[in-house]
């Protein structure tokens, strides 16, 4: 039988944060009952989800251990969220399960003997992501860029979309000089005015628009953007239990369709004050990228063939040595058995 799936248009930009861990432990089965032949209870490693999200609100209220429960399953909360890169080197030594990030930083995680499938997809995020540059710059064009310093995160969605807007507007690559930064290291470099320009994504965008300070001069439909947001899953896990990686993905779906109907439930879901609060107008800002935003649905052919065209333009970008095939890394939800 089919998983149903609802039509998708664009990221959700507080669904599930990019993934990264700061703490591993080994994986391992806890009993559900003394008695014999009790069935034990399968950990399921996934990042912690911070203060806002899907996941979030599933940690606190209980939904997703009830929901994995029924196939046997159970979280184990580990590390917190970050780049996908160490997700995916945490993934293929066989110390994380599960992870979430762009199909930009997938595939130059694809490149390093991958120890991970993608199962889900979340359509190009056309409002949450793009070229920030602080309000009151010169910069109103990405021609404007030519001769600017533009931060962005090496080999990920940041140096994606400044790419692709210089390619779409028929600027040489090496008129922009590329300012490689860590996206948590990036905010303070950005106000300082030591980089012209910031191509980031909603995680970060959120708070710089939010607070008045900056503006998007492209945003991922006037570059064009290719970038999905993904879920990957550690391969043995998904031999070993596929019942759980398709019970976690009606999760995400049923739950991300509810985040776009009603995105402020989603926010600020352990505390509203502190840095990981959303507050006053970037609150607006983030329920109006996720009203905007998609939901997380299968992997179809139309999204494998927009796929391989960021692959194959990685490749002629040089930020990758080769093209990638990125077919043989994913996995069809909907057959999953």
């Amino acid at each position: 039988m089919k998983i149903p799936r609802t039509p998708r248009r664009a990221i959700a930009p507080a669904l599930l944060a990019a993934t990264t861990l700061l703490a591993l432990t080994a994986c391992g089965t806890t009993g559900t009952d003394s008695a014999p032949g009790a069935r034990d209870t399968v950990e399921v490693r996934i990042p912690d989800p911070g203060n806002s999200g899907v996941l979030a609100l599933g940690k606190k209220d209980g939904s997703l251990d009830k929901a994995l429960a029924e196939v046997g399953a159970k979280v184990r909360w580990t590390g917190s969220a970050g780049p996908f890169a160490p997700a995916a080197q945490a993934m293929n030594a066989g110390q994380l399960d599960i992870a979430t990030g762009s199909i930009t930083s997938g595939i130059t995680s694809l490149a390093q003997r991958p120890g991970f499938k993608f199962f889900t997809a979340v359509d190009p995020d056309a409002a949450g992501e793009g070229i920030l540059v602080k309000n009151g710059s010169a910069i109103t064009s990405v021609k404007d860029l030519v001769g600017r310093r533009v931060a962005v995160n090496q080999g990920g969605t940041g140096e994606y979309l400044l790419l692709k807007a210089l390619a779409r507007a028929k600027i040489p690559a090496d008129r922009v000089e590329r300012v490689y930064l860590r996206p948590d290291q990036t905010a303070a470099v950005f106000n300082a005015g030591q980089v012209d320009a910031w191509a980031v994504w909603a995680t970060y965008a959120v708070a710089e628009i939010g607070g008045g300070k900056a503006r998007f001069v492209a945003d991922g439909a006037a570059i064009g953007s290719d970038n999905y947001s993904l879920n990957a899953v550690r391969t043995g896990f998904a031999e070993e239990h596929p019942e759980i990686v398709k019970a976690l993905y009606r999760y995400l779906h049923e739950a991300s369709a509810e985040e776009k109907r009603n995105p402020a439930a989603y926010l600020n879901v352990f505390t509203d004050v502190g840095p990981t609060a959303v507050t006053g107008r970037a609150e607006e800002v983030q329920t109006g990228f996720t009203r905007a935003g998609g939901t997380v649905d299968p992997i179809g052919p139309e999204d494998i063939e927009r796929f391989q065209d960021v692959a194959a333009f990685y490749a002629e970008q040089k930020v990758t040595k080769d093209r990638i095939d990125v077919t043989p890394h994913l996995l069809d939800i909907e057959k999953l058995s």
